[in-house]
């Protein structure tokens, strides 16, 4: 059966609702789930992990949530080759150019470990509606798609 490991970090309930849906979604289709807020893990979490999945906000201009930035800095040195992994970010677009900036930094550093993207990033502004869910359904399909 094919696990997936869900990480997440959430200030005010957005992104940990997001990474619930994904959750919820991946046990619909028979995936085996894990899933941990940030500062309870550590990068090595993904270790036994088939498909690897990070929901982050991004904190003022452009930045990583604090309780995310050591496992962030750690996870380039994690060997995820033959892994998959997706990211999804919520985010204010206010912020403009820094929109969801987390999320494509987690992308890049996903990239460093040697696994393979198996959904394109998902941006969410504020908290999932309609519109979103069916984004994450795509995303969630995706995955289960790449992972076979």
């Amino acid at each position: 059966m094919t696990l997936a490991k869900i990480v997440y970090a959430s200030m005010t309930g957005n992104t940990e609702e997001i990474s619930d849906i994904i959750e919820e979604k991946l046990e619909d289709e028979g995936i085996e789930i894990e899933r941990e807020e940030c500062s309870d893990v550590d990068s090595d979490f993904f270790g036994d992990a088939d498909v690897c999945i990070i929901a982050t906000y991004t904190y003022g201009d452009g930045e990583l949530p604090f309780e995310f930035e050591d496992f962030f800095e750690d996870l380039k040195g994690e060997d995820l080759e033959g892994k998959l992994f997706g990211v999804v970010g919520s985010g204010d677009k206010e912020y403009g150019e820094y929109y969801c900036q987390s999320a494509r930094d987690f992308v890049e550093q996903f990239k460093l470990t040697g696994a393979t993207q198996g959904a394109e990033l998902v941006c969410i502004e504020n908290n999932a509606e309609d519109e979103d869910i069916d984004a994450l359904q795509k995303f969630v399909n995706e995955l289960i798609e790449n992972s076979k």
